[in-house]
């Protein structure tokens, strides 16, 4: 006799275009039904929409920004009494309190109440600590992004049994089209188009420009190299309120930085990440390891574990990438200048690189850990991604 089938109700605040993979497996899934509640743009317009295909069962649920990071989305209540659903998937944000109603309105209903989210980036202490444990305390399971979530799960005595890591993943089938196309003679083109030349070496930092990024420690880092002897091309892919004072440092260390704006072509994407030799994310840093990874580009960002999202846990020293001290533009100039060693990385990091993100990271992963979730199924990942 076949199990029962899952009606599962997903519920976030909208769908970003880095989810249009997962989304779209999930929607194809044989274990589960799923649905997907949300906006169709971003309530503070920052992020751009996903689109999604047919086979997508989709509903509006319009969100609305009320002040600071508070957001409502009556959806989040509503779903609660829908009886066509029995399990209802919940964006654990601790100022939306539309999502502490719904999921306590769903548990009294009887729904199985899941939550999707990063979990514990560090332990939790203070006031805040007790509000976030509060909330995560109303999912029967929760599914992380990493594994240091679930570690600190399980020291605050939840049962690992109901941790489930699900990583988190991009569209990776059209990154390795992509990533076919790009030739070490098309990575010279674009150093060449970029900054006049394609042998001085490339660091590329792919995110929005703004302060908590810290993209201020890169252009410092550069200009320590700079008075070491060490010419490096600075490249920077994304816009946001800092651009400005960006391009101002830059300017001031006289070094060549190439400002390329925001970029959703996975095509141009690639052939710009590829014609670099690291990426660096001075500050907290997510899906751009797996995004920069998946063209077997390593990646540098700090080591304070308490202050990084799930995905800096793909960052091997010296395999997949270099951790620096946080804060430190000496630290970082030292953690970027073996990478410099070699016109592109090698095969054997760019091996790496690619190996982690397939085993981990992709939607295929993901949605074979959501469907064990939702299933009702115990956690089956009881495995260091360093192994």
């Amino acid at each position: 006799m076949q199990p029962r089938r899952p009606n599962v109700a997903v519920v976030y605040h909208f769908y970003p275009h880095y989810r249009t993979a997962i989304i779209e497996a999930l929607a194809r899934s044989a274990r589960a039904q799923f649905t997907f509640f949300g906006d169709d743009h971003e309530y503070l317009h920052s992020i751009e929409p996903a689109i999604l295909s047919d086979a997508v069962q989709r509903v509006l649920a319009p969100t609305y920004h009320i002040g600071g990071p508070f957001m409502w989305q009556w959806g989040a209540v509503r779903i609660a009494f829908n009886p066509a659903f029995d399990t209802i998937i919940f964006h654990p944000v601790p100022h939306w309190p539309c999502t502490w109603i719904g999921a306590i309105l769903a548990r009294f209903m009887g729904k199985r109440v899941v939550f999707w989210g990063h979990g514990f980036l560090a332990p939790p202490s203070g006031f805040n600590g007790l509000v976030r444990r509060a909330l995560h305390s109303l999912a029967h399971v929760h599914m992380f992004y990493g594994r240091r979530a679930k570690h600190l799960a399980i020291n605050l005595g939840w049962p690992p049994e109901k941790l489930h890591v699900i990583y988190n993943s991009q569209d990776l089938s059209r990154q390795i089209e992509a990533r076919e196309l790009v030739t070490d003679e098309r990575r010279g083109e674009i150093r060449r188009q970029l900054f006049g030349d394609a042998h001085t070496p490339v660091v590329v930092c792919p995110s929005r420009l703004v302060a908590v990024r810290r993209i201020d420690l890169l252009i410092e880092a550069a200009a320590e190299l700079k008075r070491r002897g060490v010419t490096v091309n600075i490249l920077l892919i994304g816009d946001g309120p800092e651009r400005a004072s960006l391009e101002e440092l830059a300017a001031k260390h006289g070094l060549r930085a190439h400002f390329e704006g925001a970029c959703y072509d996975e095509s141009r994407l690639a052939e710009l990440i590829m014609a670099s030799n690291v990426t660096v994310a001075p500050g907290r840093v997510g899906l751009t390891v797996i995004h920069s990874m998946a063209y077997g580009v390593p990646v540098i960002s700090h080591g304070d574990a308490n202050d990084q999202a799930p995905e800096w846990e793909a960052i091997i020293p010296g395999k997949t990438g270099s951790c620096f001290a946080k804060g430190s533009v000496e630290s970082l100039a030292g953690a970027i200048l073996p990478w410099l060693q070699t016109p592109y990385p090698t095969h054997q990091v760019q091996e790496s690189c690619r190996a982690i993100v397939n085993r981990f990271w992709t939607p295929t992963y993901q949605r074979r850990a959501i469907e064990r979730a939702v299933c009702g199924e115990d956690a089956d990942d009881l495995f260091d991604i360093r192994s």
